[in-house]
């Protein structure tokens, strides 16, 4: 009975379908990955088409982003999502995205009409409901225009919630520590960084005894814990010139994000005439993403276009005065304003539903307190309705890299480095989303008074204060969530936490070690885990076992461990594994110890992400202070030999020193959302199968258990036949459809598939009538 309902719930793959509102035939064919070439008339007809075969491929990881940004999670799993939906309510995403629509060009609108005309078709055609609905007893719920905002959302949460709130942190620390200890932990700029656009930078001293001294704190207010972890959304982006391939230019990409299955993206190809040159086709190839009607990433045969996360400070906090005789006025930069007081119903499956009270300002909704308890008011590209638009799919129609970067710049999305090559050979890179304008004499990486005038968000960026580079002499271009601009463009885009440059100087220095590329070429550089980082930590290791005791067992097996080290973060090492580890445990040590300070105001606090915590760390270790010697060690030889004793009893309960490698460790755990609701064995039919893999954090290719590459591209417009593309996860979301986990075994071995979808198997026909 279980088999005859999950079958129920198989897309269909073939046949003829009536989809009332086409405008001609649509053709939607498929390869043996289960890619989809779709096939039309226009851009409206296979948006119906697309959004049909979204929804039966994928509707309920498309129902939890919609739910995920709305906080409506609760509405599904009951009150265990009620901590979750009670955080994203206070954005209000579900009002917000109708205020979105208010304001988007018609043709975007229609665009969205058609694409929910067909996911709602595409369910209502399944003679059963998708299996997760199943197991939890529930009904899928129709598709509004409004919830394709929402996946929207969902990425800006993705890709800017943890940077948002840094910056709570960052205000607790510039108020509990001197300017000379602030300015050293958040600087900017290091020797790792490799900066498209870059200028001389002068690195801050380090702090004197008389601005901070560790020595003097109570050693209850070193906790030991862990700083924030190096894993964040990103991705590498890498272009070369056509000087360089002797023809079209060609344009790399794998964005890192947390990896599912199904994969967050669906492989898909358009096909339709082209209006402005009759005869001609429009033939787009990429990935999309359920839940919108637009190709992401890349290449119409005249472009090939690809993104990172940006990092950039693209959120504000606003400090809220209120009226001491009224609490229901604050000081606005006008005067005293009443607040907005609204109220969110939270419905949770088998409970009573929860009344949400938030209050909004004129700048956004209060949500959090300073660290003087001063309340704070959010702004938020995400939160202004300008800042969302469907533009990016005009990219589908441009032909050169100078006509995609000023698309780009006014796409709706979250901010993101924009890298493109066109057939020309030309290339160039920019910043795609909406910039806001501030004004002001204040720090945006602080909570801010916005009541003095003219203080605040005037506004967007012009295109053309943007950062641009077209057709650099180098005929290189590189980005990996670090810095990317110096000087005054950086203090306009600001710094949301970006990442080490190490990624980004492996990829710079590996590009400029050739002078022609191919295709596989630059997929070497994609899958490159040489540990260049982690090269000084090996020494340092090798020169604390050195200085120990070597009759001490601990001492002689670590010694052992790192016999094998030869520079990578192989799978199969165990130095790499030792190694890594020693790193991560002094670095959380020294950073802790800073952290302390803090503590004396903020008992719970951590450290938030620190750009250049790397150069920090190493700057203590070479120069050994003891006034920046956390107080419970004795001098810094001391913490650098416990800390090794520490790892090596952690390896010893991981099963011993010398037995693990670093492919044990680091053994891909990619889960379906279901699967650790339900027994083992069933489990394991969802999810990918636990090989181990090569790579880590600051290295090209990125990767941990469960994040990593989502998708692995590189292409030449006008030459995708030679082209590749690779996802894990697979496909479809249906576990009994033959798409489920397709080509996840080529993603993990970094055996390249085709960029273009391979010879049908498949076809279905959708028809505007039946006959």
């Amino acid at each position: 009975m279980a088999a005859l309902l999950l079958r129920g719930s198989l897309p269909q793959y073939d046949g003829k379908t009536v989809l009332p509102g086409l405008s001609a035939p649509v053709f939607v064919d498929r390869d043996a990955l289960g890619s989809v070439t779709i096939t039309g008339e226009n851009r409206l007809d296979l948006t119906m088409a697309m959004g049909y075969i979204h929804a039966q491929e994928r509707f309920f990881e498309m129902d939890l982003m919609r739910r995920q940004a709305a906080g409506e999670l609760s509405e599904l799993f009951g009150t265990t999502a009620l901590i979750h939906d009670r955080k994203a309510r206070q954005f209000r995403m579900r009002a917000r995205a109708a205020a979105v629509l208010n304001q988007l060009p018609a043709e975007q609108r229609q665009l969205l009409d058609a694409y929910q005309l067909g996911v709602n078709k595409g369910m209502s055609t399944l003679t059963v409901r998708p299996f997760p609905y199943l197991l939890t007893r529930t009904q899928p719920v129709a598709w509004r225009n409004e919830d394709s905002i929402l996946v929207i959302y969902a990425m800006f949460f993705t890709l800017n919630e943890s940077n948002i709130y840094r910056e709570l942190k960052l205000s607790s620390m510039r108020a509990a520590l001197s300017d000379p200890v602030y300015q050293f932990l958040t600087m900017h700029a290091g020797n790792w960084d490799a900066p498209l656009i870059d200028e001389p930078f002068i690195l801050p001293e380090l702090p004197s005894v008389e601005d901070i001294n560790l020595q003097n704190l109570d050693e209850h207010l070193f906790k030991d814990d862990h700083i924030s972890t190096e894993q964040t959304p990103g991705s590498n982006s890498f272009a070369v010139s056509g000087t360089l391939t002797g023809g079209s230019a060609m344009v790399a990409n794998d964005m890192h994000l947390t990896l599912r299955v199904p994969n967050l993206w669906f492989r898909s190809r358009l096909i339709y005439p082209s209006e402005a040159s009759p005869g001609q086709l429009h033939d787009i190839t990429g990935i999309s993403l359920p839940g919108v009607p637009s190709i992401i990433i890349g290449s119409n045969r005249h472009i090939a276009w690809s993104f990172t996360n940006s990092h950039g400070d693209f959120a504000d906090w606003v400090r809220i005065n209120f009226d001491g005789n009224d609490k229901t006025r604050y000081l606005g930069s006008a005067g005293w304003k009443p607040i907005n007081m609204i109220q969110e119903i939270i419905y949770v499956r088998n409970a009573p539903a929860e009344i949400l009270n938030i209050s909004e300002t004129e700048w956004g909704p209060i949500m959090a307190k300073d660290h003087d308890k001063t309340p704070l008011a959010l702004v938020w590209t995400a939160l202004k309705p300008e800042a969302i638009n469907l533009k990016l799919i005009e990219l589908e129609q441009v032909n050169t890299a100078e006509q995609a970067v000023k698309i780009a710049q006014l796409a709706g999305i979250p901010v993101q480095n924009f890298i493109v090559g066109d057939r020309s050979g030309n290339i160039s890179w920019t910043l795609a989303g909406r910039i806001p304008a501030r004004s002001g004499n204040y720090d945006p990486q602080i909570p801010a008074d916005w009541t003095n005038p003219n203080t605040g968000w005037s506004g967007w960026l012009d295109s053309e204060q943007y950062p641009l580079i077209a057709n650099p002499a180098s005929h290189r271009l590189w980005s990996a969530n670090s810095r990317t601009v110096s000087g005054n463009q950086l203090e306009i885009l600001g710094n949301g936490g970006y990442d080490l440059g190490a990624r980004a100087t492996q990829i710079r220095d590996s590009l400029f070690a050739r002078e022609q590329f191919t295709v596989e070429d630059l997929l070497a550089i994609q899958l490159d885990h040489r540990a260049l980082l982690l090269s000084k930590w090996y020494q340092l290791l090798i020169a604390t076992l050195d200085s120990a005791d070597n009759a001490l067992p601990w001492v002689s097996d670590m010694k052992k461990s790192l016999n094998d080290w030869d520079g990578h973060a192989s799978s199969s090492s165990i130095a790499y594994r030792a190694t890594r580890a020693y790193r991560y445990e002094v670095m959380n040590t020294i950073l802790d110890g800073l952290a302390a300070q803090v503590r004396q105001n903020d008992a719970t606090f951590k450290l938030p992400r620190l750009s250049q915590a790397e150069l920090i760390v190493w700057q203590l270790i070479e120069q050994q202070p003891q006034h920046l010697l956390p107080a419970t060690y004795k001098n810094w030889d001391d913490l650098l030999y416990l800390s090794a004793q520490r790892i090596a009893a952690q390896m010893q309960q991981d099963g011993g020193i010398t037995e693990r490698n670093w492919g044990e460790v680091n053994a891909a755990h990619i889960r379906h959302p279901f699967s650790q609701k339900l027994p083992e064995w069933i489990a394991r039919w969802l999810d990918m199968p636990r090989d181990p893999l090569p790579g880590d954090h600051n290295m090209p290719r990125v990767q941990t258990p469960d994040f990593g590459a989502s998708q692995r591209s590189v292409v030449a417009p006008g030459k995708e036949e030679q082209g590749y593309l690779d996802m894990p996860g697979g496909q479809s979301g249906h576990p009994l459809s033959p798409y489920y986990g397709s080509g996840h075994a080529n993603w993990v071995n970094g055996k390249p598939t085709p960029f273009l979808p391979g010879k049908p198997e498949k076809q279905m026909r959708f028809v505007p009538t039946d006959s």
